[in-house]
């Protein structure tokens, strides 16, 4: 009786290991970091144009984007905080704050790679599109598949 009851430990155990293993994302978490990941590309585009001719318009864009969509950011990083405490993370704010850090320092590397010209000429104008969505739309461009820039957990299967 005894062997029997830990064994049957061992195997919950052994479950419960597994499944928090495969930690994966359902479609309203992958669109949640999808969509601060948008608005971390629109922050960097902001920052990084300010100081271009014209660049100061670009930053306040953005600050209007951020006024405008606040509710939908907050949501979207209250989603991302809630999955965070799920999996178990000690700290689920830190992390988030870490994953916008890292998301934002991505998108730096690759305005740096370019000049600040080319950079501010090519993707000064994804703030215009932004600010002309509304949020229905803009959770659309949040849903997509971004091959390039994969979320940071797979999908769950069968979602």
């Amino acid at each position: 009786m005894k062997f029997t009851r830990i064994a049957v430990f061992a195997l919950l155990l052994s479950l419960f290991a597994f499944n928090s293993a495969q930690a994966c994302y359902t479609a309203r978490e992958r669109e949640a970091e999808q969509g601060l990941r948008i608005h971390s590309e629109l922050m960097v585009i902001g920052l990084s144009c300010n100081r271009m001719p014209q660049g100061h318009e670009l930053y306040e864009k953005y600050q209007r984007f951020t006024r405008k969509n606040a509710d939908l950011i907050a949501t979207y990083e209250s989603d991302l905080i809630s999955y965070y405490k799920s999996e178990g993370v000690r700290d689920p704010e830190k992390k988030l704050n870490t994953l916008r850090t890292d998301i934002a320092n991505d998108i730096s590397g690759k305005a740096t790679a370019m000049s600040t010209h080319s950079f501010c000429d090519t993707y000064g104008s994804y703030l215009d599109q932004a600010l002309e969505m509304d949020q229905q739309k803009l959770r659309r461009w949040a849903q997509s598949v971004w091959q390039d820039q994969p979320v940071s957990e797979q999908m769950c299967s069968g979602i």
